[in-house]
């Protein structure tokens, strides 16, 4: 992670506890001309609905307004992480073990970027998941994106 996206992390996780709900993670993808900051938040116990993101996003905005940690311009949206939950943390990893995943990686490992199987956990700095009976251990710092698959039944 990136000092800026450290910085933001630090300005952000406060301001979602404090308002009493799980900071799960944050996207911060910057574009020509406008930028996404785009915020998860969850709350197991009540789940997340819409005045909830409305609270969490008008204080995230006044802070970030005063912080100033963005310079070009930028659109702020807050959700749940939704079914298909991306993961941003080695211990999320590990607290969905034995769920389905797809993850993207940065570079190639094994000759391939993407995998999707069943977390099997975390081995120190790695995510363990199983594909086709194989076990991959997948250095967390490589992983560009991972999201959990619904399983409907």
């Amino acid at each position: 992670m990136s000092a800026k996206l450290k910085q933001l992390e630090e300005i952000l996780a406060p301001i979602v506890e404090g308002l009493g709900y799980e900071f799960w993670g944050f996207e911060f993808h910057s574009r020509r001309q406008q930028s996404m900051l785009r915020v998860f938040i969850d709350d197991a116990e009540r789940g997340v609905g819409v005045d909830d993101c409305e609270k969490v996003s008008r204080q995230i905005s006044a802070v970030l307004d005063v912080e100033d940690p963005i310079q070009s311009e930028y659109t702020l949206e807050v959700s749940s992480p939704g079914m298909d939950r991306p993961l941003f943390r080695l211990e999320q990893y590990e607290a969905f073990a034995g769920h389905q995943v797809q993850i993207r990686l940065r570079m190639a490992f094994d000759g391939r970027r993407r995998f999707r199987g069943i977390i099997k956990g975390i081995e120190g700095a790695d995510v363990v998941i199983i594909v086709d009976e194989h076990e991959y251990l997948l250095p967390f710092d490589s992983i560009d994106r991972a999201n959990i698959i619904p399983v409907f039944e």
